[in-house]
């Protein structure tokens, strides 16, 4: 068993912070309809649709999808009168909305929080936007970029001197979004079985930023003094928690915080003189001067095998394509293998939290879009002669 199964969600997000939050609602049993664009709307879709090579084209595609696994997909021309309508018949029984449109989106195509709740009382309804439905950002655009700026998070990352380091889209996109969202998601269906109401979730990606950065404002406002890239303890200022390149070119992490690690580290650097100066600041650049230095001597892999034996917090800096390779990940079932009827053998991320008693399970590939709006219609009672009618209409697809 599943611990979401039951759990019936409809996801009208497009890009990676909601379809995130669903895969991970989906990994654990829900049932999470994508409810996408037809007609006119649908773009690119709409404009390729009628190749001969575009079902076995988008099978590929939707293999490599990995946000999409385990997920229903149908398609809804919202703008007409008549797939709002199968729209609604959907919530009636819907556990879960999400949307990720710009604030008020919703409200001018009828399917915003208001109209659903009429419907079904019992609904959440997660609105998961760039910086939440009020305050004056609310109708800007944005990206994981922007999102991390106005959060602090950016402002934290980097060198002191140098232009702030750009990580990949985790930041905002995947934890402060898509992460955030599911947790949300997970908190307001708990509350349902209490109270026996739905609620609404206006989770703004700004905002899980700055949630995730609670202890490093909780430092700042000890300190007394505002943190910058790479000038504190956590973001590159300390030796003993950096990153050295070892002969080979590779990159290595120490991570040596507590005093006891420290002095392994020391011991293991052969510099015992170190110890007593893990937090003097003026002997820093001859610690780091000598790490670097000694860096030098043995590659990646021969460092984390010599520190792996002094009880040090060491690890090399994996590329991704190391990481998905790495024994401890694949020990972990963090790579997963599917077997796809087009593509063949797809890797792809395995399901993060380990729950002893109801585990999740990566459900299969992605759907092609619209793969399951005759079976979603006729669920609903729809005859195939007016499932045409509609498909011909342009009211799905």
């Amino acid at each position: 068993m599943l611990p979401l199964e039951g759990i019936k969600v409809l996801d009208l997000s497009r890009l990676a912070p909601g379809p995130y939050c669903t895969m991970l609602l989906a990994d654990f049993g829900a049932d999470v309809v994508l409810v996408e664009e037809a007609g006119s709307g649908a773009g690119r879709r709409a404009a390729v649709a009628g190749r001969e090579d575009e079902p076995a084209r988008a099978r590929r595609a939707a293999a490599f999808n990995a946000l999409g696994r385990g997920k229903r997909s149908i398609r809804l021309n919202l703008k007409d009168e008549r797939s709002r309508d199968i729209f609604y018949h959907l919530c009636r029984d819907a556990d879960v909305v999400v949307e990720g449109f710009r604030p008020g989106v919703v409200k001018r195509l009828g399917v915003d929080y208001e109209t659903v709740a009429k419907i079904n009382p019992g609904i959440v309804y997660c609105s998961l936007s760039g910086y939440g439905q009020t305050g004056p950002y609310a109708k800007l655009v944005g990206h994981d970029i922007n999102y991390i700026s106005i959060a602090g998070l950016l402002g934290v990352t980097g060198w002191p001197g140098q232009p702030p380091a750009i990580p990949v889209n985790v930041g905002a996109d995947f934890a402060g979004g898509g992460l955030f969202s599911a947790f949300a998601i997970s908190v307001a269906l708990l509350a349902r079985g209490k109270t026996g109401r739905g609620q609404y979730i206006d989770m703004a990606m700004s905002d899980g930023v700055l949630s995730l950065l609670t202890s490093t404002v909780a430092m700042m406002v000890q300190s007394g003094r505002v943190l910058g890239a790479g000038d504190f303890l956590i973001n590159g200022a300390a030796p003993f928690y950096n990153v050295f390149q070892a002969k080979d070119g590779g990159w290595f992490s120490l991570g040596a915080i507590e005093p006891w690690f420290y002095e392994n580290l020391c011991r293991a650097m052969g510099r015992e003189d170190f110890i007593d100066h893990q937090y003097n600041h003026e002997k820093y650049p001859e610690i780091f001067a000598h790490f670097r230095e000694k860096f030098r001597e043995r590659t990646r892999q021969e460092w984390f095998e010599y520190l792996s034996q002094w009880d040090i917090c060491a690890a090399p800096v994996l590329r991704l394509d190391e990481t998905m390779d790495d024994p401890h990940n694949r020990a972990r079932d963090m790579r997963v293998e599917l077997e796809h009827p087009d593509a063949g053998k797809v890797m792809q991320v395995g399901i993060a939290p380990k729950l002893s008693g109801t585990p999740g399970n990566v459900r299969g590939f992605a759907p092609v879009p619209g793969e399951h709006t005759d079976e979603v219609l006729r669920s609903l009672g729809y005859e195939a002669a007016a499932i045409g009618q509609l498909r011909a209409d342009g009211a799905i697809a």
